[in-house]
């Protein structure tokens, strides 16, 4: 097994958290310095700054109301990083990212193979957003988003997008390019004021406050790991 998988799959963080610990030379095995092509055997000694990896934890899955304000990252040198804001009792990571300026639904979980299944674009798992523009939202604007929109050069797929007013519109997205409804509204014209995440594929933001979070049900965990089979 890589080593990426065989650390994202103790709870400890998620592969691209590994990553950076293997570039910082942070990782040996069996006392020689990981780098990211190193496979572990059944009886290889894994290290991270010298200590064994702690045992896994109990799995935990959070939906958090992300606010404004508060910056997707685990490195803890970043003021107002996502797990200081949280500050939950063990180690969990977000899935995925919301920029700064953006609210609403994130997951947070200590189950690395959970966050890289969602992760995988190819899967096509959707996200749901309502978002406020600028200025009157026009049939053309919706055309043009649902078809693609050429940003970071390439086109985005297409999606779902419903006026729900003059300017404010939902959007559902099945891949995640930084910043990608802030990018492709400009694209079109338009400047986002408000952007909010409501759903994660099957989870709901609901009446969640922003700042708050919760566990999610037995039901919406059988569920989302159903969908990511």
């Amino acid at each position: 097994m890589r080593i990426q998988k065989y650390i994202s799959e103790t709870g400890f963080c998620s592969r691209r958290h590994t990553n950076r610990l293997i570039i910082e030379g942070r990782v040996t095995v069996n006392g020689v310095v990981s780098d990211k092509n190193t496979m572990i055997a059944e009886h290889d000694e894994v290290l991270i700054d010298g200590r064994p990896i702690p045992r896994k934890e109990q799995s935990v899955y959070l939906a958090l109301h992300k606010p404004v304000g508060i910056t997707c990252t685990a490195a803890k040198e970043v003021e107002g990083n996502i797990i200081d804001f949280v500050n939950y009792p063990t180690r969990i990571f977000p899935v995925g990212r919301l920029d700064k300026a953006s609210e609403g639904l994130i997951l947070m979980t200590n189950d690395g193979d959970i966050f890289n299944k969602i992760l995988r674009s190819e899967h096509g798992h959707e996200k749901e957003y309502v978002v406020t523009v600028d200025k009157v939202i026009t049939e053309q604007f919706v055309l043009e988003m649902e078809s693609g929109v050429e940003i970071l050069n390439t086109i985005t797929k297409p999606c779902k997008v419903e006026k729900i007013s003059d300017n404010v519109f939902k959007i559902i997205l099945t891949q995640g390019l930084n910043r990608q409804i802030r990018r492709m509204c400009k694209a079109l014209g338009y400047r986002v004021e408000r952007l909010q995440r409501i759903r994660i594929m099957n989870i709901h933001l609901g009446n969640l406050e922003a700042g708050a979070w919760r566990e999610l049900s037995q039901q919406e965990l059988n569920e989302l790991l159903k969908e990511l089979q």
